[in-house]
């Protein structure tokens, strides 16, 4: 069964949302090489790897379905912020939004009575669970190093160990 039109504009919508993700990630990556925190860095480049591959998931699925891609420009996020743990906090608010607009979709799909896209955002309501716990866990670790610079660098260095899923 082909998708409808309103569940495909949402998933463009969400492909969207996806791909600006992605391109907040690599702006916070760059903030933190800019600031000598090659681990924070690195953490952030594998963050904005996994929100394209979130974007291709959807594209690849829409396509699947008989749907039409229509692709629309991706806002310029932000790329200044005063310290790691303003980032961090940005991070876990965006995740927060993020959440709310997979929510929103699988309430679409559910009242369509769209199975198959209930069925396949479920893998993104659980992958959203993980995403806001992981950067509420850095946001926690932030406030604790506070203003000690060694604590910092120890966070950077633990970051620095994330592996690409």
């Amino acid at each position: 069964m082909k998708i409808s039109k309103d569940m495909e504009s949402a998933i463009n919508g969400q492909i969207n949302a996806e791909f600006f993700s992605g391109y907040i990630y690599l702006s916070m990556a760059a903030y933190f090489e800019s600031q000598n925190l090659s681990g924070f860095a690195h953490w952030m480049r594998l963050q904005a790897q996994e929100e394209q591959e979130h974007g291709m998931k959807l594209f690849n699925y829409l396509l699947e379905r008989g749907g039409t891609f229509d692709p629309k420009a991706i806002d310029s996020p932000e790329s200044k912020w005063d310290s790691p743990l303003v980032v961090f906090q940005e991070a876990l608010k965006h995740e927060q939004e993020v959440t709310a607009l997979i929510d929103k979709l699988y309430e679409a799909a559910r009242a369509e009575k769209d199975n198959a896209t209930e069925i396949m955002l479920q893998w993104f309501v659980t992958e959203q669970v993980e995403e806001e716990s992981s950067a509420e866990d850095i946001v926690e670790k932030l406030k604790m190093a506070g203003d000690k610079p060694q604590a910092l660098l120890m966070l950077d260095r633990a970051l620095a160990q994330r592996k690409a899923d």
